[in-house]
């Protein structure tokens, strides 16, 4: 099995991290000085802030960094819920069973109980460890107002990172805790030269105008380049990589599950849509947004009547604004469906 490039060819070091250069500065002289205080890292998805914190722990414990860096995301906590717990197995001495329907605790509560055990486990060979919480935003206020008072329990022991996408998600109670440091996307000439330096080590021959065909869909995102770079690869089959094959491989077309989840909401099968939102969001990692450019142009292609189709594109342009600040997706698309018939 071929390894992913984005793991591939992660930075692995602070040295290594493709732009936000001041960020980044900021970690290293945090590490240096032995005085790192909680963090609060935010900016758009893939921009660099796990990678950054993966860098950071690898810096201040050198090669026990994984002994002492705790990852947990607290979107699998509190959008897929019992599910996702019994799945991970570091959890299984907190449930006591694999089946989430004799699990009778919230899980807030078994949140609660998880965060505080780590936090209270001093590391062995460090001062501290590092606790890394991804999609903080997904927190509940409870949980954020429990995660405050354990943060502030067991700071001789530990150090929290919270990462955001929505840092106003945050209440400012926990917000005021750590330090905040913005992560964004990078410059075109970095991100080209780092797809050059995979193109190189993987003996790849590209056009000019197919790494620019890179940068144009990637729009500064690093994930979203190499993956596209090692999709193309594999389309290419040792031939010369073209402007042509990345626009075929990166032309996305629509979910079929789109259809289906708009043909229940005209037909108001509440219960069918609740299903296929759920399928889309747990198993297929659509996005909200994403979920919403679909039913779009599903919309304008299903052949409803124009007066129809306006109506309920500004219902859809309704939910999408409300998404900016939502913190929970599947409550704001199981409301825009309930309206649509």
């Amino acid at each position: 099995m071929q390894d992913l490039w984005t793991l591939k060819y992660r930075a692995g070091t602070l040295e290594e991290m493709l732009g936000n250069e001041h960020s980044v500065t900021t970690l290293f002289e945090l590490a240096q000085s032995g005085t790192l205080p909680h963090l609060i890292l935010y900016g758009p998805e893939n921009s660099g802030k796990t990678t950054a914190s993966l860098a950071l722990a690898r810096q201040i414990y050198g090669s026990t960094w994984e002994n002492n860096f705790v990852y947990f995301n607290a979107s699998d906590f509190f959008d897929q819920g019992k599910r996702y717990l019994v799945r991970d197995k570091r959890f299984v001495r907190f449930l006591g069973t694999d089946d989430p329907k004799k699990i009778y605790k919230s899980v807030i509560d078994i949140f609660k109980e998880i965060i505080n055990e780590y936090a209270g486990m001093a590391s062995i060979d460090a001062d501290y460890k590092l606790i890394y919480i991804d999609n903080a935003e997904s927190l509940s206020p409870d949980a954020q107002h429990a995660l405050r008072r354990i943060m502030e329990k067991y700071s001789a022991t530990c150090r929290f990172i919270l990462s955001t996408t929505k840092p106003s998600k945050l209440i400012a109670p926990l917000r005021s805790r750590g330090l905040q440091i913005f992560f964004t996307y990078i410059p075109d000439s970095l991100l080209k030269a780092h797809l050059e330096r995979i193109a190189c080590a993987e003996n790849l021959q590209f056009s000019e105008d197919a790494f620019d065909a890179v940068l144009y869909f990637a729009k500064g995102n690093v994930a979203t380049a190499v993956q596209t770079l090692q999709l193309v690869s594999l389309r290419a089959q040792d031939a010369v990589i073209t402007e042509e094959l990345v626009y075929e491989a990166t032309m996305k077309g629509r979910d079929e599950t789109v259809d289906e989840l708009l043909y229940a909401a005209l037909a108001g099968d509440f219960f069918r849509g609740r299903q296929l939102i759920d399928d889309m969001i747990i198993e297929k990692g659509l996005s909200g947004i994403e979920i919403l450019e679909g039913l779009s142009e599903a919309l304008i292609d299903s052949g409803e009547n124009d007066v129809d189709i306006a109506r309920l594109i500004v219902k859809i342009s309704e939910t999408d604004a409300r998404l900016v600040n939502a913190a929970n997706e599947r409550i704001q698309l199981e409301k825009l469906i309930s309206i649509f018939s």
